[in-house]
């Protein structure tokens, strides 16, 4: 039986053509047997119109074999709902894939269910979003400059963001409550990341992209080749017709970040703690490393005496180096904190797994690119053996520290197979180290995720872990924050409750013996003044005043209002990160 099936998607959206046509491509997804819908055992697509109240017959994708879009016409593809379906369906279950392939195992979505639901055409607005409290991603339309409809679900930028919100939301589902700025930014920027980077796993469509030559449209000029050439490609702006259709958007795309110049003082400006415009710092991080390493690829081969090189060998390092960054990404998630991401955690997060599969960094070396870009942000990472941004060089690894003493911790009181698998098994390895691992005894602990995986590296290298997160709550007045050395922000009453979070991520090898501990301390002082005074100066607390449990935004409602907000169609500040 076929582990695949390939299906045609639109690759990039309607606005980015070959030649005449829509550019088009077949994905390889995996195989089940759908249901109408289609619907699969990860995903459901529903096509209810909540604007016209229509309820569009379920798609029917055929046999095991069929893709019946294959040789489609464009205005088949355009205004086709079973086409529609299908774009979505085979968009979202390669981004799954790709994050379960990364992460060594199956993934689990933040709503709880197995399935997530797809609308494709859910409501007549510019708009598209993911909700947990309806476990389903939903997709707008709207009408172009030319009076024909934008669809969002044509868009695999828009659904690979969208997709990536969910998957991380499973990942780290606290990453929605109320935190800093870092946090709501992180959301955005890695599902930007995600998208951008996941069209080059496409590597046709990234040698079809890529500007032909005069005389040969195969081969690419050299003079293209430069960083400044590759960054303003097709390939690195996200949501392009959403872009030229929206006047409230960039003219060339919804967002290019790439471009965006590196500053030392943005994190520190206002206007950079909207998610969106935080969340383009990390982009352009990221983004900037990608082009290096791509352009150092290039490097190691391009021919001197040649003007011209074969878009496919191009395409090749380009779509590799996509690959493997986009990897050291995802992978990062699970040495994340469970709680209050910052930037910095997530740079020690990548440098650790990756360091772990890779410990020589390989050919290209990812490592120090990124931290040079990180540096140009003055992000530095967050681990004890970073040095200060005044000090200088930053240290050639950045990764986390493996936690000291480990001689010293328990394990005779827990079963190493039930460590691997069962959150009383940890919560039993977290009580009887409580004192060892530093964790603060008078908050609720939950241990809220146990994941074993199974990673191969890039020479081949498997490495077999567990993942295990804890999380702490700690409910109380604002009076009571100066007994544990918490700063409250000035004119907040007394009486105001507020919540306190923290939490961690315990790493086994795989003998059960902690490789890592990574830590948001729920007793740390100075991290919970900074996150109280953030939530106070921006008003996010809930309906009933209460700051640190939610914001008070409607059920599934925030990823909306995050993206109405980019717009600029609402000026509150209504995101809950």
């Amino acid at each position: 039986m076929a582990k695949t099936r390939s299906l045609t998607i639109i690759a990039q959206d309607p606005s980015i053509r070959d030649g005449e046509r829509i550019l088009t491509t077949r994905v390889a997804v995996p195989y089940e047997k759908l249901g109408p819908g289609p619907r699969g055992y990860r995903a459901h697509v529903v096509d209810y119109d909540s604007s016209q109240r229509v309820l569009y017959k379920p798609a029917d994708l055929g046999g095991e074999a069929s893709d019946c879009f294959a040789k489609a016409t464009d205005a088949t593809l355009l205004g086709d709902p079973t086409f529609h379906a299908q774009n979505v369906y085979a968009i979202v279950m390669r981004i799954l894939s790709r994050f379960e392939f990364a992460l060594g195992r199956r993934i689990a979505w933040g709503f709880g269910g197995h399935q997530i639901h797809i609308a494709p055409h859910a409501f007549a607005e510019a708009n598209a979003y993911y909700s947990e409290d309806d476990r389903g991603l939903f997709f707008g339309y709207f009408p172009g400059k030319d009076g024909k409809p934008v669809y969002g679900c044509l868009s695999h930028d828009v659904i690979a963001h969208e997709t990536a919100h969910a998957l991380v939301d499973g990942l780290r589902g606290c990453y929605t409550l109320p935190s800093g700025p870092d946090q709501a930014g992180f959301h955005e920027g890695f599902a930007d990341i995600v998208a951008l980077l996941s069209v080059f796993g496409l590597r046709g469509i990234v040698a079809r992209l890529l500007p032909g030559s005069k005389d040969d449209p195969t081969r690419v000029d050299k003079a293209d080749l430069t960083p400044e050439r590759l960054k303003k490609s097709a390939l690195l702006g996200l949501a392009e017709q959403f872009g030229k259709e929206m006047s409230g958007f960039r003219d060339d795309a919804l967002r290019r970040s790439v471009e965006l110049p590196p500053s030392k003082d943005a994190m520190k400006e206002l206007p950079y703690e909207e998610c969106h415009k935080r969340g383009e710092i990390l982009s352009a991080a990221v983004l900037n490393a990608f082009v290096q390493v791509w352009w150092k690829r290039l490097g190691s081969w391009l021919p001197s005496e040649d003007k011209t090189v074969s878009k496919e060998r191009v395409a090749e390092d380009g779509s590799d180096a996509a690959e493997q960054l986009q990897t050291m990404l995802i992978r990062a998630l699970d040495y994340c904190p469970v709680v209050d991401i910052t930037y910095a955690d997530l740079l020690s997060a990548v440098l650790t797994a990756d360091f772990e599969l890779l410990p020589d960094d390989g050919k290209y070396k990812y490592r120090p690119m990124l931290l040079d870009q990180f540096k140009q942000w003055l992000i530095l990472p967050a681990s004890s053996t970073s040095s200060h941004p005044d000090a200088g060089e930053i240290p050639a690894t950045g990764a986390w520290e493996r936690p000291k003493d480990t001689a010293d911790l328990r394990y005779d009181c827990v079963h190493l197979d039930s460590l691997m698998r069962d959150p009383d098994e940890v919560f039993r390895f977290v009580w009887e180290n409580r004192k060892r691992l530093r964790i603060y005894e008078d908050a609720y602990t939950r241990v809220v995720s146990v994941r074993p995986c199974v990673r191969t590296g890039p020479d081949g290298f498997v490495l077999r872990e567990t993942v295990s997160g804890y999380l702490q709550t700690l409910d109380l007045e604002a009076r009571q924050l100066g007994s544990l050395g918490i700063g409250k922000p000035k004119q907040m009453p007394d009486s105001t409750p507020v919540r306190l979070r923290g939490g961690g991520v315990l790493m086994f090898d795989d003998f059960g013996h902690l490789k890592y501990h990574v830590r948001s301390r729920i007793d740390n002082a100075q991290r919970q003044t900074d996150r109280l005074d953030y939530l106070w100066r921006n008003g996010i607390r809930d309906e009933h005043g209460r700051y640190g449990f939610s914001d008070g935004a409607p059920p599934g409602r925030r990823f909306a209002l995050m993206h109405l907000r980019r717009s600029g169609r609402l000026r509150k500040e209504e995101w809950d990160g």
